[in-house]
């Protein structure tokens, strides 16, 4: 096992690791050392699917949610209901609603929510792209997916004003998503309710 004193090497992989959401120092170095234990090839495997995902993964020109191809999966399905876009904040919600089951539309994905005090306004956002896919006159309902706290409830108050005078249906997740709550970390049935039981704003 290498020297662990003798440790630029280390320390590095420790500020890498430290940087991680989630991750605080604990749980950095449990990792550095669970790595320094393991074998050459395990290492290898790691940086190599880190390497392979950063250069293969890139953001789909629709939805701007993730994707291998030209489009991400739910924007090349032709199966999938096209009258309908649910807008949520990050790419990964678009994997949380999809667990559920219980939604079959299109999504949009804004990159964010309005922060004043992160000085991020709509302009920051994906907002233009989706009153441009609203503008063919196909979508009948778009569905604000963002999470149940000040910034998304502040999101979703500004989008609901600019799209209804489009002539399109605005909803809102209802009972199954508690105040302040993050979209990414509820339970796949109370989403599926919250999406089933969803309000017109």
């Amino acid at each position: 096992m290498p020297d662990v004193n003798d440790g630029r090497a280390l320390q590095r992989l420790l500020d890498e690791l430290g940087r991680l959401p989630g991750i605080g120092p604990k749980s950095a170095q449990r990792i550095a050392y669970y790595l320094l234990e393991s074998d050459a090839e395990q290492g290898r495997r790691l940086s190599n699917a880190i390497l392979d995902v950063k250069r293969q993964v890139h953001f789909c020109p629709v939805c701007f949610s993730y994707a291998t191809r030209d489009t991400c999966d739910v924007c090349a399905d032709s199966s999938r209901d096209t009258s309908t876009i649910c807008v949520v904040s990050e790419p990964r919600d678009v994997s949380a609603v999809e667990r559920t089951g219980a939604y079959h539309g299109l999504y949009h994905v804004l990159g964010g929510v309005i922060s004043p005090m992160d000085r991020i306004g709509p302009d920051q956002l994906h907002v233009r792209e989706l009153l441009s896919r609203l503008a063919s006159g196909e979508v009948q309902e778009v569905i604000l997916a963002t999470n149940t706290d000040v910034e998304g409830e502040a999101t979703a108050t500004y989008l609901s004003r600019i799209i209804k005078p489009m002539d399109v249906t605005v909803t809102r997740f209802a009972v199954g998503m508690s105040v302040g709550g993050e979209v990414e970390l509820a339970d796949e049935l109370s989403l599926g309710r919250a999406i089933e039981d969803r309000r017109e704003l």
